[in-house]
């Protein structure tokens, strides 16, 4: 269920079907607009499903990150030596 702007539950609207190219098109009413800039679409029997793509997960974008090409420095050189520790 959907609800418009003056808060009434919205389940289904009829649009109308137009070419856009080779590619059959829907426009999209506002009340139905997804908060998205990609989307998943599929096919269930007759039915068209459209749902935002999930974002994506922390280690999924860490993956994605490039090496850092950036040196850092040794910031320990001035502190006292670790003593050995028997376990």
């Amino acid at each position: 269920m959907f609800r418009n702007r003056s808060n009434t539950m919205l389940s289904e609207r009829y649009v109308r079907l137009f070419r856009n190219g080779k590619n059959q098109a829907v426009r999209i009413p506002r009340e139905f607009e997804l908060n998205a800039q990609e989307v998943i679409m599929r096919r269930e029997g007759n039915r068209l499903i459209i749902e935002p793509v999930p974002p994506k997960g922390l280690l999924v974008v860490l993956a994605e990150l490039a090496p850092l090409e950036e040196n850092f420095s040794d910031i320990d050189t001035r502190l006292a030596p670790l003593d050995d520790i028997d376990l």
